[in-house]
């Protein structure tokens, strides 16, 4: 790994860095700094007003030092003069608890206390739009059920495969790329990884791919719901649980129900329990709630849960268990914070261990058809503000992910709440006006 990134700007011809942190809203910030001035920078940090950020912060706070991690530096493919890093946010020589890295790195260091190593991959959707963002950028994509279809595709040739060749020349292991369900959607699997360094690939992925397509005269979108009667933007995460040494799944036992170990099993009730509440983390918009609550779409189906089940290998429920040591949640959106997805995954699942929590009954029926008749397992929130009330209410998750950060987060998406609320609509004319 690299530790001195003055070396690493002289080894790569390196120019500048770009110094990265995620807000609470997933908004990435960064300043761009001289590989001259990188040594100060990563002995001391560069300074950012956090409250022009969001981040519950005012004008009166002191600079928040954004602390560049060397071992997260990835030089950029495509204007390789430029390195993109992540930084640890510091305020008065203390970790600023709020800031999303730092709570999925606290989270991580408290499963490791219990021998528990969380590994993720996840599967990003996202669009490839017009620059005004009106409309989807190929006019010939208009197939009913456009999933998997290969004129459209390769129409869309040289962004996918700009995208994959940077990744595989960052040796990620990207190992396929299709057009999703979707007109004008597309999604990019790479190998999976521990939940820090994925949640660095993920945050870096979004990055990329915007920056790519708008080389290209278009624009990408990980909006979670950016055309009605279309399927929306998941953001699937896979989940296993290692040992210390990262070679044995602890989650694997072929001698158990699915592949799927005790330990698993305790997991995946710490994600159940805990999933009206981690939504919203995971659907953190209010057009999130816009896709896992969606009527059927153009191709029939939306591939998006709203209730609470496991299943097998089924993709119309919450979460499947789609082969032996892993499971796949299908809750998560384009809009989830790549380090606070992997933290509340991290801590719904350590207390799911902890209590030794039952994930409940297995249903294996198709829940777009038959979901009606399920009837003892909860409904997902049915708005942002649903989920928000649910996640307040969850004194354990909220001690798990840290009291600030958690006072934080609640506060600045209510202010989001109540400024959607009071935001006056054509709907509201449209079924108003005449009353």
């Amino acid at each position: 790994m690299t530790k001195d990134l003055a070396e690493f700007a002289r080894a790569k011809n390196v120019k500048y860095f770009m110094i990265s942190y995620t807000d609470l809203f997933g908004g990435q910030r960064a300043k761009l700094v001289p590989a001259q001035a990188i040594a100060d920078m990563q002995k001391d940090g560069a300074g950012f007003a956090g409250f022009a950020t969001w981040l519950d912060l005012t004008p009166a706070h002191p600079d928040m030092l954004a602390v560049p991690d060397p071992d997260s530096v990835i030089q950029l493919p495509w204007k390789p003069d430029v390195a993109w890093v992540a930084a640890t946010c510091v305020m008065d020589d203390k970790l600023v608890d709020q800031a999303p890295r730092n709570t999925l790195k606290r989270v991580i260091e408290e499963a490791a206390r219990d021998g528990m190593h969380v590994k993720t991959g996840i599967e990003a959707e996202f669009f490839l739009i017009s620059p005004d963002g009106s409309a989807i950028s190929d006019q010939y994509d208009t197939a009913s059920k456009p999933c998997y279809d290969q004129q459209a595709v390769m129409r869309r040739y040289d962004v996918i495969a700009e995208i994959c060749d940077h990744m595989l020349a960052l040796g990620w292991g990207p190992y396929q790329n299709d057009h999703e369900d979707a007109n004008g959607q597309f999604e990019m699997n790479w190998t999976f990884d521990h939940a820090l360094a994925t949640a660095d690939k993920h945050s870096f992925f979004k990055f990329m791919v915007k920056s790519i397509a708008e080389k290209h005269g278009l624009r990408a979108t990980f909006m979670p719901k950016p055309f009605q009667g279309l399927t929306g933007n998941g953001c699937h995460a896979h989940i296993s649980v290692w040992d210390e040494t990262g070679k044995n799944n602890v989650f694997a036992d072929n001698s158990e129900e699915l592949g799927l170990s005790a330990k698993g099993r305790n997991f995946l009730g710490g994600i159940m329990k805990h999933a009206s509440a981690l939504a919203a983390i995971t659907n953190p918009t209010v057009n999130s709630y816009k896709r896992i609550n969606a009527p059927r779409t153009i191709s029939g189906a939306t591939w998006a849960p709203n209730t609470v089940t496991w299943t097998g290998n089924n993709r119309t429920h919450m979460v499947r268990v789609p082969g032996p040591g892993r499971f796949e949640l299908r809750l998560p959106d384009g809009a989830a914070n790549p380090y606070l997805l992997q933290a509340v995954i991290v801590a719904a699942g350590l207390d799911g261990i902890r209590s030794k929590a039952d994930p409940g009954k297995r249903y294996d029926i198709d829940m777009y058809q038959f979901g009606h008749t399920v009837t003892d397992a909860p409904k997902l929130p049915l708005n942002l503000l649903d989920a928000l009330r649910e996640f307040d209410n969850d004194e354990s998750l909220k001690t798990a992910l840290g009291e600030e950060f958690s006072s934080a987060y609640l506060k600045l998406k209510q202010q989001e709440w109540n400024s959607y609320a009071s935001h006056f609509t054509q709907w509201e004319r449209d079924h108003t006006l005449d009353i």
